[in-house]
């Protein structure tokens, strides 16, 4: 899965955006539809209520969140540092309908002091982002981390979905405050005779 640098994210969903606004299309669902199922399976096989409070943590076109809101969720906010893409997103929610999600522009890796207390937090593909930054990208995935401690509560789930990561590597990163609960099965691809994962989707309780 090819991401591109910072610079190029608000570019692409300026593209996203104006095809929105055009054809009433949303645009790419990072890593396809299975992986909001996926997501949204789990979430009522583990009888989370409805209530709870939901990030999603780089929102994209917001997609995920309408699905959820579908599912019945009713306390969902949608962070992402690109202003096309909270826009984008925006859109999404009016054609929706869905008054019930929130969405602001924030970097993650220095959050606003009211992002906090959260029940559940999920992340599709911006962990692989940040962790892909050409500028100290170690230093940036600590600050990843620490934002996590920050906005998740104390034993708050955090559900990663991720095509860059092994389910060792995640468990390495994030060893500090979390615990794994489960893995989720995801798509098999298979080359040269030797079968990878091409998703990695982990579920972590926070300590």
């Amino acid at each position: 899965s090819f991401l591109p640098p910072d610079s190029s994210w608000d570019a692409a969903y300026e593209r996203e955006l104006q095809t929105f606004q055009d054809i009433g299309d949303a645009g790419e669902i990072w890593f396809g539809e299975e992986s909001m199922v996926r997501i949204i399976r789990w979430l009522e096989k583990q009888k989370v209520p409805l209530d709870s409070s939901v990030l999603d943590i780089g929102t994209g076109n917001g997609v995920l969140l309408v699905e959820l809101a579908k599912s019945g969720y009713m306390n969902l906010t949608g962070i992402d540092y690109s202003p096309s893409a909270i826009q984008l997103s925006e859109k999404v929610r009016e054609k929706e309908g869905m008054s019930n999600i929130k969405l602001k522009v924030e970097d993650f890796l220095a959050p606003s002091a009211e992002l906090s207390g959260f029940d559940i937090c999920i992340d599709k593909g911006t962990f692989d982002a940040v962790s892909l930054d050409p500028s100290d990208a170690v230093g940036k995935r600590k600050l990843y981390v620490g934002s996590l401690c920050r906005v998740l509560k104390p034993e708050g789930f955090f559900l990663i979905t991720s095509c860059n990561w092994t389910k060792e590597e995640l468990l390495n990163e994030f060893r500090e405050g979390f615990e794994i609960l489960e893995e989720l099965p995801t798509p098999k691809f298979c080359f040269g005779g030797r079968i990878g994962n091409s998703v990695t989707a982990l579920v972590f309780q926070r300590k």
